[in-house]
């Protein structure tokens, strides 16, 4: 490198040698930038051709997947269609399903109304007239 510069010296002359060396700093720089960039554009390449490759085998994969699902869900049909049917025809001795009476869908408190009525509590609610009516004094004939 020293050589290299002793004879840079000679030949250029002490004037000229740092504009020269900026020229040759910057035509470098720029060289290495531009490898650089064949070098990632290279390596995106070699990325998307895997990427494409891995994707192909991927759809591949759920392709297969697919085609033993199809054949699963036809057997599984087709062996629930023959439960079902085996199913159906109960046995004689089995009573049929008989509904609770209870009414699922009101309200109900958790005082038992035996207790209520035990205790002087209304189970019912009055409406004002009917409060009225009910407890005005009688009259006397």
């Amino acid at each position: 490198m020293a050589l290299i510069g002793a004879v840079a010296l000679i030949v250029i002359g002490p004037e000229k040698l740092p504009r020269v060396a900026r020229t040759v700093g910057t035509l470098l720089g720029k060289a290495q930038r531009y490898v650089a960039d064949v070098k990632a554009e290279v390596n995106r390449s070699m990325e998307l051709d895997e990427l494409k490759k891995m994707k192909e085998t991927v759809e591949g994969a759920a392709r297969d997947v697919e085609s033993t699902i199809h054949s699963g869900a036809a057997d599984f049909e087709k062996s629930w269609s023959d439960a079902t049917t085996t199913a159906l025809a109960e046995p004689p001795g089995v009573p049929e399903y008989k509904h609770p009476k209870k009414k699922w869908r009101i309200k109900q408190g958790a005082t038992p109304n035996w207790y209520k009525a035990r205790n002087g509590i209304r189970t019912k609610a009055l409406s004002g007239a009917a409060r009225v009516a009910r407890y005005r004094p009688q009259k006397f004939n």
